[in-house]
């Protein structure tokens, strides 16, 4: 029977920047990047050092995109059985190139270097704005991005070969785009509690559904909601608000929150889904919510961040997709949208803007 690694047990495969560390060499990495590093290597050199306390928790943060931010405390052996897993799902291998380019104050950035430390992979760090493969000319086998990140490195993304994509939604358009690179490209679904994903869905696969990685069990609540068992994280299920149709135990599709849905006129309406239908028309940043009326109770609004768009719902009811329930029946412009510290738009506090 096979031991699994602990926190401690830094593959002797891993590589930071092209140097090889062990577990007692992480504290003097971790005060260098501190002292000496760029915002995104403070940020790394920070979870280092919680990384080689001796403690067997880690204290993590979650986005609040969906609510207040909390912290959760998780046991670094979890995120181990999160690395091992991901490996897993994945088909990573030992000493593959991956690229870190994620903001380590979060969950996403922390366990790629978890993975790298664990799995034996080398890794090279970047600054998380902008293109961020214009740092160099490498090809990567492994690596994670936001939407606004794949969008930025798209013409240099074939250098990429396995791609997870998450954080926020990706637009219509742009997973019809990335249909025709070679690069793998993969949209995940987790959050803070579960360690990042827990699911993925192949966008240049012709899937649909998302699978579920290696002994994570899903089922439904009475809401039609995702409950998700994982064994190797914690033993409670986690119950989410995300509206889901199952396919299996480990398959489902992602319909959208329970919390965001809008009934108008008698009509129960995902915004999500409106959104997806939209986004292949829509270059602007724009969310699609409801405000208050006395004759639908709900009527359903489109709003867009930035400069106004003459026409737009007129070319809106051109989607034949669209039925016409969903149908934004008014457009509001903000001229910015709330976000949280690693860039998901806060949905309810930015529509409270509005003050109607």
């Amino acid at each position: 029977m096979t031991t699994k690694p602990n926190y401690k047990n830094i593959h002797n495969r891993f590589r930071l920047d092209g140097v090889h560390y062990r577990f007692s060499d992480l504290s003097e990495v971790a005060y260098s990047l501190i002292k000496e590093g760029e915002d995104h290597e403070r940020a790394i050199g920070d979870f280092l050092m919680d990384w080689i306390r001796p403690n067997d928790t880690i204290s993590l943060k979650t986005s609040g995109s969906t609510g207040s931010p909390k912290w959760i405390s998780y046991h670094k052996q979890s995120m181990v059985n999160s690395a091992l897993a991901t490996g897993d799902h994945f088909g990573l291998s030992i000493g593959d190139r991956a690229l870190h380019c994620l903001n380590a104050d979060f969950i996403a950035g922390k366990m790629m270097l978890v993975r790298a430390m664990i799995l034996g992979l080398e890794i090279d760090l970047v600054p998380p704005q902008g293109n961020v493969l214009l740092h160099s000319d490498k090809t990567y086998d492994f690596a994670a991005m936001v939407p606004l990140q794949v969008a930025n490195a798209f013409k240099e993304l074939d250098r990429v070969k396995t791609l997870l994509i998450g954080g926020a939604p990706s637009s219509t358009k742009l997973k019809a785009e990335l249909k025709n690179k070679k690069t793998v490209c993969f949209e995940t679904y987790g959050m803070t509690e579960t360690l990042t994903h827990i699911a993925s869905r192949r966008i240049n696969g012709g899937v649909n559904h998302f699978a579920t990685l290696p002994n994570v069990k899903i089922s439904q609540d009475e809401r039609d909601c995702l409950v998700i068992e994982v064994p190797y994280l914690t033993e409670e299920k986690i119950i989410t608000n995300d509206l889901v149709v199952l396919k299996d135990d480990r398959t489902f599709t992602l319909k959208g929150r329970v919390d965001n849905v809008i009934n108008t006129g008698g009509v129960k309406v995902l915004p999500e889904e409106v959104e997806a239908k939209i986004s292949a028309h829509m270059d602007l940043p724009f969310l699609v919510g409801s405000i208050d009326d006395s004759h639908l109770g709900q009527m359903i609004v489109l709003l867009i961040e930035g400069e106004s768009a003459d026409n737009l719902l007129e070319d809106l009811a051109k989607i034949e997709q669209m039925t016409k329930y969903e149908m934004p029946k008014q457009v509001y412009h903000l001229k910015e949208f709330i976000r949280t510290a690693n860039g998901k738009v806060k949905r309810k506090d930015t529509f409270a803007l509005l003050n109607l």
